[in-house]
């Protein structure tokens, strides 16, 4: 018997046949000296893709890249069927000003006093929100030049850490004082320019903000490519009045899951810090997780803003592929990559994605994206709209975690949303998740080779780290033909998750698969392998990217070692604001009491 095989077609697939399969990664974890050695041998001529060969058939990639027949033509990028129009609902202006969307987004938010919770000291831990910063400001109570200071004392002590574990790869005192003179000035003129004036963010290192250099995570990006001017997305933050502290450290180039990079140390989690933040977007969820920053931007091409979220107890957001531009970003021409907000709320979420939104000129033309539009929490819409909500859960996959108390505590989030709000749980049965997950890994690394070429045939790859080279080693064993069989995938998951999304509106599951793995003590300097904690940390992103659906982690609790528990929530195409709504109504079920976390700095009044 040959070993071809055919696939049946999608439309033709028996669900009620479907078995769940569970992923065991076939690899070795390495560190240290055996994992240089590793990578050195993988990347030898006539061995090293012996290796990578036996290391494919034992996780069955060619099995279903090269000797399967899929009847499904290839989908490149997301293609969506039209979409209904959201109820409950207020529409942003995509064309319009930054600072009017953000208007737009608080006429959108719940009431909330922030003047009696600033005086009366709560015996529960709480973040500050950005309203809280806008009233302080405004009733003068702290100045953003205030705050400048205490934060820049706060990061410089961090780059003394030994050894490294720094938050940000790029950081000017001179620069932020600047920026937080400016932004007091206007507030004692009366004249701020939106409730996003004085807010300090950090930015990904893979997302331009000027003057800073873009790295990616890598000591030599920045001799290649030079930042002449703002992303897009910053521009149109800035013209908000943000603060931008600087660029946040990150797993190189985005390829990891962990958050590990030797090129500068490692982020460490602020509720364990001898755990990982989670990654690549490590550096933008410790900052907000430790308080430093009301918000940050992250990059997000196979969980990476949700997976860090999720590890250190935080909200963020992957919003639908193409929503926002990816102009002046490193990772600006791939097809499952977005840049979304992480915030420790979800309503700070809303402001600074109303900020930031706004699809290119030729993603409007190609994807047709419905209006963007939040939901109005603001009014008794809110609960009627809740009340209708059919939530979708693949029980299966949904309790195939490393420890039940992850699934636990999303499971006891649920049963409170539907006691609260009458929603309506749904079974649910997806198909080929693990043909998905290839499909990924084969469209993603190819993009990211694709990009890095050029520089690694010019001398820089010996310059990436061994992680990094590991990844680069299986991106180039992929075939044209590899990456034609996973969009053709791709087409058949989207058609499974559009049938799905027929009988409900939203999809959720755990964000992750496992709490915060702890770091190798030989993982930092040299960097590790360790493809099951990768497929436990992606166990539930993946659908999200390969699709370009939005889907966003808030977080629900605790394990018993008080490691934080996200849950994702992913909607139908163009649905941010259902999954908005859904997030803060979860948050406001699960959010109290909070932990705080062990490396905590209150900025704000710093008492």
């Amino acid at each position: 018997m040959g070993k071809k095989r055919v696939m049946m077609p999608a439309k033709d697939v028996d669900l009620s046949s479907i078995k769940y399969d569970r992923e065991v990664v076939q690899a070795p974890h390495l560190t240290g000296f055996v994992f240089r050695l590793f990578v050195t041998i993988l990347e030898a001529p006539l061995i090293g893709p012996i290796i990578m060969n036996i290391l494919k058939k034992e996780n069955k990639i060619d099995e279903l890249l090269r000797h399967t027949v899929i009847p499904e033509e290839p989908m490149f990028k997301p293609e969506y069927p039209p979409q209904e129009m959201e109820s409950g609902v207020v529409f942003l202006e995509e064309d319009g000003r930054p600072e009017d969307r953000v208007e737009s987004a608080l006429k959108c938010l719940p009431h909330y006093d922030v003047s009696e919770l600033w005086e009366n000291s709560s015996a529960y831990f709480r973040y500050w929100k950005i309203r809280d910063y806008a009233h302080a400001y405004r009733s003068r109570k702290v100045t953003p030049s205030m705050v400048a200071e205490r934060i820049i004392s706060v990061i410089e002590e961090n780059r003394r850490n030994k050894p490294p574990a720094p938050l940000l790869i790029s950081f000017d005192a001179a620069d932020v004082r600047e920026q937080a003179a400016a932004s007091t000035q206007r507030f004692e003129a009366g004249n701020p320019l939106s409730i996003l004036d004085g807010i300090f963010m950090a930015i990904k290192d893979d997302i331009d903000c000027y003057p800073h250099p873009s790295k990616g995570g890598s000591t030599w990006m920045h001799e290649v490519r030079m930042v002449k001017k703002d992303a897009v997305c910053v521009s149109r933050l800035r013209n908000c009045g943000v603060i931008f502290i600087g660029k946040a450290n990150m797993h190189e180039f985005g390829m990891g899951t962990t958050g590990n990079n030797p090129n500068y140390g490692t982020t460490r989690n602020p509720h364990a810090p001898d755990r990982y933040t989670g990654g690549s977007s490590s550096g933008p969820a410790a900052i907000v997780a430790s308080g430093l920053c009301s918000a940050a931007l992250g990059t997000d091409g196979g969980g990476s803003i949700r997976i860090p979220s999720s590890l250190c107890g935080v909200v963020g957001l992957k919003s639908n592929y193409g929503r926002t531009t990816m102009e002046g970003s490193l990772c600006d021409s791939g097809t499952v990559e977005i840049i979304g907000p992480i915030a420790s709320t979800v309503e700070d979420v809303m402001l600074v994605y109303a900020a930031m939104l706004g699809a290119s000129p030729a993603n409007r033309i190609s994807l047709k994206p419905s209006p963007p539009c939040l939901p109005s929490l603001s009014s008794n819409n809110d609960s009627n709209a809740l009340g209708s909500l059919r939530i979708g859960k693949y029980t299966s996959w949904f309790n195939d975690v490393h420890s039940t108390e992850i699934s636990d505590k999303c499971e006891d989030a649920l049963n409170l949303l539907s006691k609260a709000h009458g929603c309506e749980m749904i079974e649910i049965v997806i198909p080929e998740l693990l043909q998905m997950r290839t499909a990924h890994v084969v469209s993603i690394g190819s993009e990211c080779l694709c990009s890095l070429n050029p520089d690694c045939e010019d001398g820089k790859g010996v310059k990436l780290t061994y992680d990094t080279r590991t990844s680069m080693a299986l991106f180039r064993s992929f075939t044209a033909a590899d990456y034609v069989a996973a969009q053709c995938i791709r087409r058949r998951i989207m058609y499974y998750h559009m049938e799905i999304f027929k009988k409900v509106d939203v999809i959720v599951t755990p964000t992750t698969g496992m709490t915060a793995p702890r770091i190798p003590p030989s993982a930092l300097t040299s960097g590790e392998t360790d493809m099951q904690t990768t497929a436990n940390l992606m166990q539930f992103v993946i659908p999200a990217n390969l699709l370009g659906l939005p889907a966003i982690s808030v977080p629900v609790g605790y394990d018993k070692e008080g490691l934080p528990i996200g849950l994702q929530i992913m909607g139908r195409p163009w649905a941010e604001a259902t999954i908005l709504r859904v997030a803060s109504a979860v948050e406001k079920l699960c959010g109290e009491p909070k932990k705080k976390p062990v490396l905590y700095y209150d900025v704000l009044k710093a008492n």
